[in-house]
């Protein structure tokens, strides 16, 4: 899950955690790209408070309601994060929301690592029941706010790290931490995606993730390590999916050298790694939205399987 236990936690370097501003590296496709118009806004949430959104508009949909894709940020992000995925959905016609969880964010985190210090206030963090419970508020929050634009076509929500574990509890994957259903398991997308998921024992029990039915990737890296265990306790999520036989649309990539920063668009290697990432997401959407999830030919840098 990190690099250096000293440097880099759950998405979010040291930097970051002294406050400065973070700077995600954009890939060459995104520069080329017509900028996509870009705004925050406050939307309320169902307990009274209200949930921060970044929004990108979707490139080339015209007056159609476009396919809506939620991005959900890693423990001690923003909003502001994640902006090389949510400019590439944009761009491949996808209205992108991050949505700024604020109760998980860099104060929250901050002050969990005050308190138990660096790793075990990650845990801590990560393994909140009301943190979680909150971050579901934010999805639904999210999704009220877009309905209300327009009904979309097709929905997809993706998170990284805690975000990963949001998007694991929305589709449906049991808990050992207390988050009761609703606001879990309300499975309200068409598609998910997982980047750098947790295994079993912080979150999740064993054969968590056996009753989730619905097309979902799989994504980590090689060097991704985890709460809980090495790179390898990342692939377990999908191991234990129950497949999806008449189309194959449960997929699982493991990229090589990709460490747990990549996935949020930080870290060294990061803009050698966004590409790859971002086509795997497009070529797995394409296919959920198409006849079937056949995957892309086989890549020295990229592992992909399906069921």
């Amino acid at each position: 899950m990190w690099r250096s236990p000293k440097r880099y936690i759950l998405g979010v370097s040291k930097k970051c955690i002294k406050g400065l501003i973070c700077f995600f590296s954009a890939s060459l496709f995104l520069l080329a790209s017509p900028l996509a118009a870009q705004k925050h806004i406050n939307v309320p949430r169902p307990d009274g408070h209200v949930t921060p959104l970044l929004v990108y508009d979707a490139v080339g949909s015209g007056s159609q309601c476009a396919p809506l894709a939620i991005i959900s940020h890693g423990a001690g992000g923003s909003e502001n994060a994640y902006r090389y995925l949510a400019l590439f959905l944009s761009k491949s016609g996808y209205t992108a929301i991050v949505m700024g969880h604020r109760e998980s964010g860099l104060q929250a985190l901050r002050g969990d690592m005050r308190e138990y210090g660096i790793m075990p206030g990650v845990r801590a963090l990560v393994a909140d029941p009301q943190a979680e419970q909150l971050r579901l508020l934010d999805v639904g929050a999210g999704l009220a706010w877009a309905d209300q634009q327009c009904k979309a076509p097709f929905r997809v929500l993706l998170g990284h790290s805690m975000g990963a574990e949001t998007v694991m509890l929305e589709a449906g994957a049991r808990n050992m931490i207390g988050v009761k259903a609703p606001p879990a398991g309300q499975d309200r997308f068409d598609a998910y995606v997982a980047l750098s998921p947790e295994g079993p024992g912080v979150v999740f029990p064993k054969d968590a993730w056996s009753g989730i039915h619905k097309p979902i990737l799989v994504l980590t890296g090689s060097r991704d390590k985890a709460l809980n265990g090495g790179p390898e306790t990342r692939k377990i999520p999908w191991q234990d999916l129950p497949g999806d036989a008449p189309r194959k649309c449960q997929w699982m990539g493991v990229i090589d050298g990709a460490t747990h920063m990549n996935f949020a668009g930080n870290g060294m290697g990061a803009a050698h790694e966004e590409p790859l990432i971002t086509q795997t997401i497009s070529r797995f959407l394409q296919g959920v939205r198409g006849d079937g999830c056949v995957l892309p030919a086989a890549s020295t840098r990229i592992s992909l399987q399906s069921k």
